[in-house]
C-alpha cells in the first residue's frame, strides 16, 4: 500500500488543531499525516495533594512526561505513565500545543484509525545527538517523550535528525550516536512501546545522516528504522536519484532494516555542489518525482510519501495524481499485460 499526507496540519485547514487537520487530511482524499513537535516547552511543577495516587496517564489538561522523586538521597528520574504520584514528587510537563492531555492524543488516535489515516510524529528539527552531554541528554529526552506522546496516538514511527559532526571526527561522532540511539531503543523497549523509533536521513554533509551512516545505524541498533528522506538523499548524493532503479535501489537497501513498512519524505529540492540548498514545491526543483512514481508503480513496496515541500497538502495530493497518471499510461501503452494493482491512499 501506498499512502500519501502533509508533514503538519494542512495549510488550507481553518482549524489549527490536531482533530481540524486529522479530519482535513481525510476529506482531502490522503490517509498519512505527520504531527510536528516543533517545540518541547517543560513546565516542572510540584505535585498537588489531591493528585497523589494518580497516574500521569490519567491527569486531565496537562502532558506530565516524567515524575522526578528524591529516592535515598538522589534525584530519580521515572518516566513511566502509569507509575502512581507519590507526595513530594515533581511532575515534568510538554506544553507542545499537540492536546490537552493524553485522553485526547487517545481520542485522535482513534479517530485517525477510524479515518485510515496512519499517523507518524517528528522531533524538533535541530537534535545533536553527538553533542555534549546536556545538549544530547536534552535531545535524547525529547525523542523520549515524543515516543509517548506518538505512542498514545498510535503512530506508526517517530523521525528524528541525529545531530552535527561538529570538531568531532566521523567516528567518533557515530560511535557517540549509536550508543544514545541504543540506549532511546532500550528505554522504548522497557516502556513497551510499539512506535517505531526512526532515523531520518539528512541533506547537509555537515549533518550526520548519509543514507550509509542511518543503515549503518540501524543495522548496529536493531529495532530502529530509515527514514528516507528522498531529498535529501539525492542531495547529499550529488543527484542521485533520476531513474526509476535508482529509487528502487536505494528502497530495497532501506526495506531490509525495516519490518516491511518503509516510511519517506518527499520534496522539490534545490541543489549545488552535491549540496542541499532549499526545498521547494515539487514542480520547481530538480527531483522529479514521475520516476518514482514509476518506481512504486514497478514493485509491491508498503511505503508512507511524507510531503515536506513547502505547498504541504498541495503536494501530497500532486504526488498521488501523478501515480495515477503514470499509471493511465502503463495501462494505454500495455493494454493487454496484467499490472500489478498499487492502492494508493
Amino acid at each position: 500500500m501506498i499512502r500519501f499526507g502533509p508533514s503538519g496540519i494542512p495549510l488550507s485547514c481553518k482549524g489549527r488543531t490536531l482533530r481540524d487537520g486529522i479530519e482535513d487530511v481525510h476529506n482531502l482524499g490522503l490517509s498519512a499525516m505527520e504531527v510536528q513537535l516543533v517545540r518541547v516547552n517543560v513546565l516542572e511543577r510540584p505535585a498537588g495533594d489531591e493528585e497523589e495516587g494518580q497516574t500521569p496517564r490519567t491527569l486531565p489538561g496537562e502532558l506530565v512526561v516524567e515524575i522526578r522523586r528524591r529516592e535515598d538521597k538522589k534525584d530519580v528520574r521515572i518516566p513511566d505513565l502509569d507509575e502512581p504520584i507519590e507526595g513530594g514528587d515533581l511532575l515534568v510537563s510538554l506544553t507542545s500545543g499537540l492536546a490537552r492531555d493524553y485522553l485526547e492524543l487517545e481520542e485522535l488516535g482513534t479517530i485517525a484509525r477510524e479515518m485510515d489515516i496512519e499517523l507518524s510524529l517528528h522531533t524538533p528539527y535541530y537534535m545533536d545527538l553527538a553533542g555534549a552531554d546536556q545538549l544530547a541528554q536534552k535531545s535524547m529526552d525529547s525523542i523520549m517523550w515524543g515516543g509517548l506522546l506518538a505512542e498514545a496516538m498510535g503512530a506508526s514511527v517517530v523521525a528524528t535528525f541525529l545531530g552535527l559532526y561538529g570538531e568531532l571526527g566521523e567516528k567518533e561522532a557515530l560511535h557517540r550516536i549509536q550508543e544514545n540511539v541504543k540506549s532511546l531503543r532500550d528505554q522504548y523497549r522497557t516502556r513497551k512501546l510499539k512506535v517505531k523509533l526512526g532515523l531520518e536521513t539528512s541533506g547537509r554533509r555537515e549533518v550526520v545522516g548519509s543514507l550509509g551512516e542511518v543503515l549503518a545505524l540501524c543495522k548496529a541498533v536493531r529495532g530502529v528504522v530509515p527514514v528516507l528522506n528522498f531529498a535529501h538523499v539525492h542531495a547529499r548524493e550529488g543527484g542521485l536519484l533520476k531513474r526509476p532503479e535508482d529509487f528502487a535501489t536505494v528502497i530495497d537497501t532501506a526495506e531490509k532494516a525495516t519490518d516491511g513498512h518503509v516510511h519517506t519524505h518527499f520534496t522539490g529540492v534545490e541543489t549545488e555542489g552535491g549540496l542541499e540548498l532549499r526545498y521547494t514545491p515539487i514542480k520547481k526543483g530538480d527531483l522529479r518525482f514521475e520516476p518514482l512514481a514509476e518506481c512504486l508503480l514497478d514493485n509491491d513496496y508498503d511505503l508512507t510519501l511524507v510531503s515536506s515541500s513547502p505547498l504541504l497538502e498541495h503536494d501530497a495530493m500532486y504526488m498521488k495524481v501523478i501515480l495515477e497518471r503514470v499509471l493511465a499510461k502503463k495501462l494505454v501503452k500495455v493494454p493487454r499485460l496484467p499490472l500489478k494493482k498499487v492502492e494508493a491512499r
